[in-house]
Formats: structure tokens, sequence, C-alpha cells
């Protein structure tokens, strides 16, 4: 399951391609999420770029958010001052080049790729994408001009550029397509005709150019496949509904919509969400269904523009030498965008006019020249300015918002979204020189009519605002988790229900996370890590059955979900119920992970089953089956799970086989790997402690507070030496003070109220043998040394009950028998002594 709560997490946060100590030559083997490539599990998406933008980030701040954030909005930034440079060439005027600017710099479809650190590979492919197209129009010129070296300089420079916006996210190979389309169509004004009959093939010029991209695109898609391992990535059914769908009129319907829900959006972004996947877009599953009508709109007016373009190719193709001579004219600096003096009072020529510049010395006679020649050509050809008609920019802007998409459209493949706002952030290139110069042409059309002509003017103008308006709104919604995933609940509710239930699990607001989880369960039965994550929640309020409940429903959903497995099993044994605890380390431990989006995870969980089961084997004093599990755990451990837990707790059960040397060994061994490793330090103590050598067991004890001197554990095991070791006042004050920073461990409010027995302070005492009886109880030795305490306090009612209740725990506790006979020995005696004075 995708979503942009988990993308960061398993991109920046859990990659450890982004980490120092991993190989830098890891980021070309592995996925946007630091899985192998290869792996079946593998999202394929392949962005090495990105990811050594995030290893950089990483460098400088490590996983602060402002260094991501503050990367994302300068380099949107970047990308704006590019593209308003390309449309300025296209353009020409100041006024439709600001626009286009403008419309770009703060679309609200944008905000998911710059506000999302993820986007990063939207943004960072799109500036690539443009300097390839830029720098192929370079190439183009001095093709033209004869410039043998210098052309493929640029055509070098073309190549790197494509491979640079490719290796950042996949669509970026898409640059060819446009290249080639402006090679074709708005440089040589090739028509359709030519195409079908290979008409252009006999031009040389045109031939290298196409050929050099599609020997470009050739070997940057073999590259990418074989570095995939020639699979295509498998996506959840929730992911792209359709694509799971059995109907073929089901697909074909759906598929048919997309496009024009997402041109949709670029028009009229009001309704805007972080997810669109599972039932967001319900699937068109007839051919009545009323959105077909959106599907028939759209592809008519794509096919009746598309038709009017190659008319007008035609009809310009027929009327002028344009794809007979091929050389434009072009001063000595190349392709410029300085607007002649004059060429204001011409405006309302420059986009339906033929456009052609020649060389001086090959200029047509007048007899090949169209008689009515237009004022464009001759601002071409006084001042070097290359003009563009009308028909150029819309092929651009086409050719911008089709390329780019096609990856996006289940084409060729299946994808892992629905709708996804960051894939439209190149497309939308596009859409805004479109817009821009469609409104352009309008406002000099009314400028005999100059109210109608300040009125088109401030409505452009109040959409630049509202389109402003809204982008400051949803960057709002994205500052923080919980406003996103609120937002998104009218679209998404499944989805935004489980995230937001995350976030406010995470805030402690408990109640409202469980509300969240059983929100989104109700819109979707299905989902496996919304039935963990709720699992979790019970299990920390230790309403364990529930938690198993829904444990087991996560694995129904998920039968490989081992995470759900692993915590199950802990909760078993947990229940003392050691058989089916044993039982699911165990399947957890052999679950195969071919297919899991993130392997490493589910590995790491394998070996913590393993590593768990080796405990649970050392609490029933299994301790030689318990050595061959955590043998196991490290035979079968792979090389990013740091061994230092499974060497301590190997040291552990050699030290209850009092072979202390063996004990010492594995100590060591953790310590190795982890010179820091506080539990292997505590250990090493009392290792010395049982030697005897009590003055070294205290050192090892020092050493663990020099560490870190607030660690809890470290205070607990201390003041536990203390006590063992005859320094009962000084271990009830350590005692204490962690009860003060943990008031809800068990252990350490049991060994707290321990010592106060032992120093005589049976009031404080008591009150702490009552919470931890609270805090556990099911656990028959706190209610027996809670009514050990009543007993010795007088409140001997008290006293009974409590040792009833160990005693329903552990019917067979001597202890709690015996005292329980001491007890009612003296409330007879008491009752007795009652009748008597009375």
């Amino acid at each position: 399951m995708k979503d942009p709560y988990l993308d960061p997490v398993r991109a920046i946060q859990k990659n450890q391609d982004l980490r120092p100590e991993t190989p830098i030559l890891n980021v070309i083997y592995d996925d946007f999420w630091g899985t192998p490539l290869t792996h079946s599990g593998s999202h394929k998406s392949y962005r090495p770029l990105c990811v050594l933008s995030f290893r950089l980030n990483y460098f400088l701040g490590e996983l602060n958010p402002w260094g991501y954030h503050l990367g994302n909005v300068l380099l949107h930034v970047v990308v704006t001052a590019v593209f308003t440079h390309f449309a300025r060439i296209f353009l020409r005027h100041t006024v439709p080049t600001i626009a286009a600017g403008l419309l770009f710099a703060c679309h609200p479809i944008h905000v998911e790729a710059v506000a999302g650190v993820v986007g990063r590979a939207d943004v960072g492919a799109c500036l690539f994408f443009l300097l390839a197209i830029l720098a192929y129009i370079k190439y183009v010129h001095q093709r033209e001009v004869g410039n043998g070296g210098e052309k493929y300089v640029w055509f070098g420079l073309v190549a790197v550029l494509t491979t640079a916006s490719m290796l950042t996210k996949e669509q970026g190979v898409m640059v060819i397509a446009v290249c080639a389309s402006y090679d074709l169509f708005i440089h040589h004004k090739v028509t359709l005709q030519d195409i079908i009959t290979f008409k252009w093939v006999k031009r040389k010029d045109i031939l290298e150019g196409i050929v050099l991209l599609v020997l470009v695109g050739v070997s940057l898609i073999t590259f990418r496949l074989v570095f995939m391992g020639n699979k295509p990535p498998e996506f959840a059914p929730s992911d792209n509904p359709a694509s799971d769908s059995e109907s073929l009129l089901t697909r074909t319907l759906t598929y048919l919509l997309l496009p024009s829900l997402n041109l949709w959006i670029l028009l009229c972004p009001r309704v805007l969400s972080f997810d669109w996947s599972m039932d967001a877009i319900p699937l068109v599953e007839s051919a009545w269904d009323v959105r077909n009508v959106y599907s028939i709109v759209f592809y008519f007016l794509l096919f009746y523009k598309s038709y009017l373009l190659i008319c007008d190719l035609h009809n310009n193709s027929n009327k002028s030498t344009i794809g007979k001579i091929f050389q434009p004219y072009m001063n000595g600096n190349g392709l410029t965008h300085h607007t002649h003096s004059n060429s204001q009072n011409n405006n309302h020529h420059h986009h339906n006019k033929n456009v052609l510049s020649l060389k001086s010395s090959k200029l047509l006679s007048s007899s090949r020249r169209p008689s009515n020649s237009s004022t464009d050509s001759e601002d071409e050809q006084t001042t070097g300015v290359r003009i563009y008609r009308s028909q150029d920019i819309c092929v651009m802007a086409f050719a911008l918002m089709v390329f780019p998409f096609v990856p996006a459209t289940n084409l060729f493949f299946y994808v892992g979204f629905v709708i996804a706002e960051r894939v439209l952030y190149i497309p939308s290139m596009g859409f805004c020189l479109l817009v821009a110069h469609g409104g352009y042409v309008v406002y000099k059309k009314l400028q005999r009519n100059s109210v109608a002509q300040k009125v088109f003017a401030a409505a452009f103008v109040a959409l630049v605002a509202l389109f402003c308006g809204k982008t400051v709104i949803r960057n709002r919604v994205w500052q923080t988790e919980e406003n996103l995933y609120r937002s998104g609940v009218s679209v998404n509710p499944a989805k935004a229900w489980g995230n937001l239930a995350n976030v406010l699990n995470s805030q402690g607001k408990v109640g409202e996370a469980e509300t969240a989880y059983r929100n989104a369960l109700i819109h979707r039965s299905n989902m496996a890590d919304t039935h963990y994550n709720l699992g979790i929640l019970l299990q920390d309020q230790k309403r364990y059955e529930e938690a198993i409940e829904s444990y087991k429903r996560a694995i129904q959903c998920r039968p490989k979900l081992s995470m759900a497995h692993l915590n199950l099993a802990i909760i078993y044994a947990l229940q003392s119920r050691y058989e089916e605890a044993e039982k699911v380390y165990m399947h957890c431990a052999d679950l195969d992970t071919s297919g899991l989006k993130d392997p490493r995870l589910h590995e790491n969980t394998k070996i913590s089953a393993l590593y768990n089961l080796g405990r649970l084997y050392a609490e029933m004093d299994r301790n030689q089956d318990s050595i061959a599990m955590y043998k196991e755990a490290l035979k079968r451990r792979p090389s990013y799970y740091q061994p230092q837990s499974i060497y301590n707790m190997m040291g552990e059960v050699y030290l209850k086989l009092t072979q202390f040397d063996e004990a010492e060994y594995w100590y060591k061994e953790a310590l190795r790997v982890k010179t820091d490793h506080i539990p292997a330090h505590l250990t090493m103590a009392k290792l010395f402690q049982k030697k005897n050598m009590v003055q070294v067991a205290e050192e090892w004890y020092q050493k663990a507070r020099d560490i870190d001197a607030g660690d809890l554990s470290v205070q607990h095991h201390y003041a536990q030496f203390m006590a063992e070791t005859g320094r009962l006042e000084e271990a009830a004050q350590m005692y204490l003070a962690a009860v003060e920073r943990a008031p809800n461990d068990f252990e350490v409010v049991f060994n707290a109220a321990n010592i106060l027995r032992q120093i005589q302070d049976n009031s404080r005492s008591e009150d702490l043998y009552r919470r931890a009886a609270h805090l556990k109880p099911h656990v028959a030795t706190a209610h027996m040394n809670l009514g050990a305490m009543l007993h010795l306090n007088g409140k001997l009612a008290e006293a009974e009950h409590s040792y009833l209740e160990a005693l329903r725990l552990k019917p067979d506790d001597t202890t709690t028998k015996q005292n329980l006979v001491k007890l009612r020995n003296l409330m007879k005696k008491d009752t007795s002594n009652g009748k008597a004075k009375r």
C-alpha cells in the first residue's frame, strides 16, 4: 500500500541508502525505497539521482525535515525560472510569458510535488526535462547552420540531460518524444502525409536528429528494463483498482476516463487529495455510466484540436516551401527571444500567418514565395528572431501535456496509482503555456473593445489570484499530517481515516485514534495495515484479546504481514500460552518475503521472531533450545541486521547455565559490534557480580552510566546491584527516582516496593505494590506481595482478597497458601479477642 504517510518514511527515514555507512554504490542497484531492483517486491521506481539528493540532505542535516523541504522549494523556484525562459522563446511577448510563469509558479496542482518531500523526483525530473528541450533546440540550430562539431556537443548534452531526467523519475525519458515533435512538426513543419509516406526520411538533417533521439531512447529504456530485472512491478489491488478488474470493459472505460479527470484538476483544482487510490474514483463498470460523457467530450476535443493542427500543417506545407527548404534564418548567436521594436503593431498577424526565414544566399524568388508573405516572416528576416506561430505553440503545449503523461495512462503497463497530482508537474508546463498563449490571443482580439479587454484582463488576474489563494490554503493543509489526512476524508475516507489514526495515536489521543481506525475499516474492511495498527493500539492498552483479534484479521487480509505474526506471538507469550506463541514465532520466521514492498523490514522481523523465540525458551528453562535458536538467528540474519542483541542474550543463557567463560565471550562479541551497547555493559556487570568480583561489576555499571546516565535500565539494574550488595538506602533512593521517571514500568515499581519493604518503609511499599498489581493484574507475585504488605500493615480483609487473587492466578503457590493460613489464623484470633472483650 502506497501513500504519502509511508512514502517519506520508506524513502527517507527507513531508507538505508541515505546513511553514510551504506556504500554509495547501493544507490545504483536499489529502487527509490532502498529495495534491490531485482527483488520481487521492488516498486521498480529507479531514481538514483533523487536518492542522491536525499543523501546530501542527510549529510547536511540528517533527518531534519526543514532541509528537505527547503531543497524542494528552491528546486521549484529554479524550474519556474527555466520554464519562464522557455515560455519566452515561444511566446515572445512579455505579458503572456509572465502569465505562463505565474501560472506555473502558483498552480495548486504543484503543492504535492513541492510540499511532499518525495515529490522532489517530479520537480527534479522536470528541471532536466526542460533543459534537455532547450539543448535540443540549440542542437537543431547548429545542425541547420552547419556547425558539425558544435551540434554534436549540444546533442551530447541532450543525451546527458535526458538520462538525468529519467534517473530522477521515470517519465523523464519522454522528453525524447517532445524533442522529436519539435524537430518534425515545429521546426520542419512535416505533415501527417509525410510521416505516413516516410517522405521526411529523405531529409538527412531531420533523419539525423530523429535517429539520434531514437538511439538515446532505446538505450535508456533497455538499460531501465535490464536493471529492473525485466519484470514489471506488482501493485496491490487497492493502489489501482481498475487494473485488478477482470472485466475488459471496466478497465477500458475507467482508463479512458482518468485522463479527462486529470485535465479537469488542472483546469479546476478545487478538490485535491493526498491520495486517489482505493474507491476514491469508483470504477466505470457500464457503458451507461454518466461519466462516460466526460470521456467522450475530452477525446472529441483532443482529436478535433489534433485534426485542426494536422490541417494547419498540411495547408502551410502546400502554400509555402516549408518542408522543402529547411534552413531558417538565424543570427550569429542562434535562437534569441528579443522582440522587434515594431512587432507589437503587427501582433494580429503573428498567430495566423506562415513563418519562413532563409539564409540571404538562398532566399526564394518572388514567384515561389506566397504572394501574401507574412509580417512574421519579415520580422524573422530583419531581426534574426524565430517567430513561433499559434500552431507551433499548440504543438509544443500538446507535446508537453501528452507525452510525459503517457506512462501514467496504464497504456503500456499498470501503474501504482489512480490519480497522482505530482505526476502532473511536468504536463502542467504544456497547460500553462497553452492557457497563457490562448489568453493573450483573446486579449489582442478584444483590443477594439477596451471594456471587454479590461474585463478579460481582470478575469485572468482573478484566475491567477484564485490559484495563488488555493496554493496557500493547500500548503497549510500540507503543513501537518493531521490537516492533510483530515482534508482527504471526503475523497478517500478509508485511507484518510487510517493515516489520521496513526497520527492521533502518535499524539497520545488513543480514543480518537481507535475511532479513526474503526472508521477506516467501516469504509474498507480488508486493510491489513489498519487492522495491524489497531492491534498495536489495543496491545498498548493491555486489551490483549481484542488485539489478538485485530492481528488475526490483519494476517487474514495479508498472510505475509510478518509484524502481525510477531506481535501476535508476543501476546501469546505474555499470556503464558507458550505452545501457541512457539508455533506463531516459527511460522513468522519461515515466511516467504517475495513480492513484499519492504523486504528488509520483513527480513528483520523474521530474525526478531527467532530472537523472541530464543527468549521464550530461556524463560521456559529450555536453555539449550534457546541457544540453538539464537545461533539460527545469527545464521539467517541479513547483513544489515545488527547482531549485538542476539550476542548479549546468548551470553545471558550461558550465564544461567553458570558457563561464565562462554557468557563473557558473547558479551564481548556484543561490545565488539557496538561498543556503547548498554545491555551488554549491564550483563557484563552481572557476570562479575556472579563471580563475586563486586568492584569490577560496579565499574561496568559506572561505564553504562557514563554512556547514558538517564537510561532507565541502567538506573534499575544499578539499584538492584546496590540492594543485593547490602546498600539498601542507596538502592531505595535510586529506585524511587526511577519510579518518578517511569511510574508505569512494572519491574521498576515492583522492585522499588521490595526495597522499601526491606528498609521497613511499609506505607510507601504498600502504595507501590498496589500500583504493581494494577499495572500487571495477571501476575500472581504482585498480588501475593501486596497481600503480604497489607498483612503486615494490619489490613487483613484486603490482604485476604489479594492472597485469594494470587492463588486464583497460581493455585499451587506454597508461599501464598502458607501466608493465607497465617492470615486467617490471625483473623480468627482477632475475632475471638473481640468476642471475649464483649
